[in-house]
Parts: C-alpha cells; structure tokens; sequence
C-alpha cells in the first residue's frame, strides 16, 4: 500500500510516517519546505520519499499526487494557529489552506479513485452542554474562524468522496511540534504560581497513538466520521495541568513538585477571553471505534508518560 502523507513537517504528519514505515509501508511525505528530513532523533521520516506540495494550488496538487498515485492520501496539513486565524487579514488565507487545500486533494482522490482521511477537530460544533459530539452529528456551529474552515474540509471531502475518514481530535501532543504541554513545561521552568483554565473539558490525543490508529483504518473500508482522542476520561485543562506536573516532579524535576508550583483553577471568564472563542464541551464519543472493530488510543495519563519520557525538558 502506497501512502502519501500531507503536512509532515507537524506533530500528527511526522507520526504517520514513522508508523508507515514501521509497519513496511510505502510512505511518501509532503510539506511546503523544498525539503524536508525529519528532526534530529534518528526517526525513520529520514528514509522516506518526500515531494513539496502547496495544497492550496490545486495545478500542484493535481501534478504531485497524479505522479506519486498513491492508494491512500492521509489529509495532516493544516492552519492551527487558532487566535491568529481571527485576523482580518489571515480569514482568506486560513480558509484557502483548510477549505480550499483540502478540496484540492479530495478532487484528484475521487479523480485517482484512492482513499482518503482528512483530520478535523470538535471545533465544528458549538462546545456547548456536557454530553460528548457524536461523530455522526450534524450539528454544525463553529464558534471561530479555525473550526468553519476545518468544517469547510470536512463538507469538501463528504461532498466529493466515498471512500473517506473524517477523524475529528482534540488537544494534540506530540514530539514533532509545539503544544500545550511543552508549554506548561515552560512556564512551569520560570514561575512558581499558574492559572489554567476549568471549565473547558475534553481529552488529550497524542499523535503517536493516533497515528497507530490512522494506519489501521486506512487498511479497511470501514469509511465515515469518526471521533478519537486518548482514552482515560475527560478532564479540564486545568486536571491535565496538575497531572503533567505530578509526573514531571515523579521523573526527578523536583520544579514541578506541588510544594514549589502552584496551579490555580480559574474559569474561562476570569482567565480572559482570547481571540478566538473556545468550546467549554469538547467531549468527543469515540465508541464508533469500537463498533467497526478499531483498538482504541490508551489512556491519556499512559501517553503522557510515554511522551514526557521521550522529550527533553
């Protein structure tokens, strides 16, 4: 199975080529960079083809995936800059990478007649209520420019395909990026009082696991919407902040110790509203999974000790 890979210079991308090739794959990686190597931990992105794509020329698009004829395109190439996206002068661009980009590769799918998994996120629906988003709902209300647009992928690839996998997720980790636990790292590293956020809940994903994941899948015809994050329950940013620390201080970083850093629970009003809204509902129900026979993603409280033994803090 030939497999070409957007977005590789990411979190998700980078993961989905490692499991690629561990698995004997034939990946090929794509990115904007003329060329691209992987970061510097030996990983086997190195040993992979790779072709510059600008998703959002769809003359480009057409020409790569035409010449790599892939049997599987899976969609990791995005806008995520979340706040920035709410700039008058970022709107266009912002949907022409995830609308447009995304329409681009589903046209030359259903020309090539290959499948295709498209990454989208619980930031289509409105967050609101506590009951977790069925997968299946059609629900739609983003509540900030970044959730319409990826809605907007999500209606190119519906619309133009059959033989898809629209894999919504939710707060994302992973080696191959920036996140949000690097930086309570960080900030944990220079202040000894925190305030985090407890009133939006949801669950972690960590793009290893949900890279293991995406390659199961893409070996079946099992298509539709899914939902997958990290097992272990749902938490607020604010959970997820204490137990980040508590793990750190158990590796032997006595900084993050609860004696010597204090995390303080503030709701979302009194922490200050950003740019861009956010959902305070990002349950996402990930039993469909199960239903099709896929293995869900361990527990989150796993994956960050997996994850935190393999980055450098």
């Amino acid at each position: 199975m030939k497999v070409l890979v957007t977005g590789v210079a990411g979190q998700l991308g980078h993961d989905v080529m490692n499991e690629l090739a561990k698995r004997g794959y034939e990946g090929i990686g794509s990115d904007l960079a003329p060329e691209y190597s992987g970061i510097a931990d030996g990983t086997a992105v190195t040993a992979m083809p790779y072709v510059p794509m600008d998703i959002t020329d769809g003359a480009c698009v057409e020409r790569v995936l035409t010449d790599a004829a892939p049997d599987v395109v899976v969609h990791c190439a995005a806008w995520t800059a979340v706040d920035l996206a709410e700039d008058d002068d970022k709107v266009e661009k912002v949907r022409l990478v995830n609308a447009k980009g995304t329409e681009n590769i589903a046209l030359v799918c259903r020309k090539l007649d290959c499948k295709m998994v498209y990454l989208s996120t619980d930031y289509v629906f409105d967050g609101q209520g506590e009951a977790p988003w069925q997968p299946d709902c059609r629900d739609y209300k983003p509540l900030n420019v970044y959730g319409q647009t990826k809605l907007e992928g999500e209606l190119a690839v519906s619309g133009n395909l059959e033989k898809y996998f629209i894999v919504r997720i939710a707060w994302v980790f992973g080696v191959n990026g920036k996140n949000f636990i690097k930086t309570m790292l960080n900030l944990g590293k220079t202040h000894d009082t925190l305030r985090v956020v407890s009133d939006q809940v949801g669950t972690p994903t960590y793009t290893c696991d949900l890279a293991r994941l995406l390659v199961d899948m893409i070996g079946t015809e099992k298509y539709g919407y899914y939902h997958a994050t990290n097992e272990g329950g749902y938490i607020s940013w604010y959970e997820f902040t204490k137990e980040i620390f508590r793990q750190a201080a158990a590796l032997g970083h006595e900084e993050y110790r609860e004696d010597r850093l204090h995390v303080i629970p503030v709701t979302t009003a009194e922490y200050g509203e950003s740019k861009a809204k956010r959902p305070s509902n990002s349950r996402l129900d990930k039993s469909k999974l199960v239903k099709n026979g896929f293995t869900p993603l361990p527990t989150w409280q796993d994956a960050l000790a997996r994850y935190l033994k393999e980055i450098r803090f």
